[in-house]
């Protein structure tokens, strides 16, 4: 679900000013001379995870969003009119325009994930922070959002929170890695069921070993 883009939203700051210069000028360096607008991408990146990393400090907390002001100074950095800017913008869903909560539970429900009880996921996350997808929890930890697939499908269904995938889950699982984020604690990431990576649900096989099994090896 896309995030609203509202210029002139009592939340847009006046100004935005990036911390890390000297990452600045190593992404502006990546690119050829007279080929700067090709930074833009990471330069919003960039901006909003410096929010994000305001934001986990602040009383309410927030997750990382990107200003407009930020998009005007990245529009100045790489000499491009700033509409140039909002286009790459808000055509990636992965930007978010306007404030989330600390963590951005991005849930998705898509066919495979559908199949395995997305659905499910849903209704616990809903259930358990007491609001639906498209919303921000009052304390300002949580926002909820349905994703189209994130390319775990192995592995449905799944979550992405902030930068983390959490698979294999069940309608329990998610609301005690709900429950564990917001009280501080690790989650461990990945599969939630211990396997690895994206092996067969019935454990580590090779070729050949289907092959002996077979009998035409």
């Amino acid at each position: 679900m896309k995030k609203p883009f509202d210029l002139t939203a009592d939340y847009q700051p006046d100004s935005f000013n990036f911390k890390d210069k000297k990452m600045v000028e190593e992404i502006l360096a990546r690119y050829p001379k007279g080929q700067a607008r090709s930074a833009i991408m990471p330069l919003l990146d960039l901006a909003q995870r410096q929010v994000g990393m305001e934001g986990a400090k602040a009383t309410p907390p927030y997750g990382g969003w990107i200003p407009r002001a930020a998009m005007d100074e990245i529009a100045n950095i790489v000499v491009q009119p700033q509409v140039r800017v909002y286009e790459v913008a808000t055509f990636y869903s992965m930007y978010n325009l306007a404030p989330v909560g600390k963590y951005l539970v991005q849930l998705c429900t898509t066919t495979p994930c559908w199949l395995c009880n997305s659905s499910g996921i849903a209704q616990a996350c809903e259930t358990h922070l007491g609001i639906h997808l498209g919303e921000s929890t009052a304390d300002g930890l949580f926002t909820l959002v349905e994703v189209e697939c994130l390319g775990a499908c192995v592995n449905a269904p799944m979550v992405q929170i902030n930068d983390n995938y959490y698979e294999d889950l069940t309608p329990e699982r998610i609301v005690e890695i709900l429950e564990a984020l917001a009280t501080g604690k690790d989650v461990p990431k990945g599969s939630q069921t211990g396997r690895k990576d994206s092996m067969a649900l019935s454990g580590p096989t090779t070729l050949t070993a289907q092959a002996k099994k077979a009998g035409i090896m």
